[in-house]
């Protein structure tokens, strides 16, 4: 299945490229959430008239992202959580309560962003979180576990 990229898609390419990808993948994800659009005639003519626009929209998302970037770089988020006396906390600290942390000290993330590759953090310390803003821009914010509440 041949497809127009209508934003940029890691692993794959650049806002305009026409690409062959597996017909499920080309249905089931690109096209419905708006990546990209299928191959044909008529849609070749409109992705023509409309690109501009859309190279100019990835830009402003690819400016926003590095803007954001600059913000986290050297942030530094405590979240204070349960914890028994050997170090391990009640529950745990997932991306959403990452998110909320990070929000609430100026900065606005959503969860989705957050990228905890080993599930969620189960221990009192220091952990690098990996924070993916768009698919060329990715930071490590420093997060702090204490025991508290």
């Amino acid at each position: 299945m041949d497809v127009i990229l209508l934003e940029r898609v890691k692993n794959l390419g650049n806002v305009g490229d026409k690409v062959a990808v597996r017909p499920g993948y080309g249905r089931n994800f690109l096209i419905p959430t708006g990546k990209a659009a299928a191959a044909t005639p008529a849609n070749l003519a409109a992705f023509e008239e409309r690109r501009a626009e859309l190279e100019a929209a990835a830009a402003d998302s690819l400016a926003g992202a590095e803007a954001r970037r600059d913000q986290l770089a050297d942030l530094v988020v405590t979240i204070a959580a349960n914890a028994g006396s050997e170090g391990k906390l009640f529950g745990s600290v997932g991306a959403a309560e990452i998110a909320d942390a990070v929000t609430a000290a100026g900065v606005e993330i959503s969860r989705r962003e957050i990228r905890l590759p080993d599930g969620a953090l189960r221990n009192i310390g220091e952990f690098d979180v990996d924070v993916h803003l768009h698919s060329d821009v990715d930071v490590t914010v420093k997060i702090v576990i204490v025991a508290g509440e």
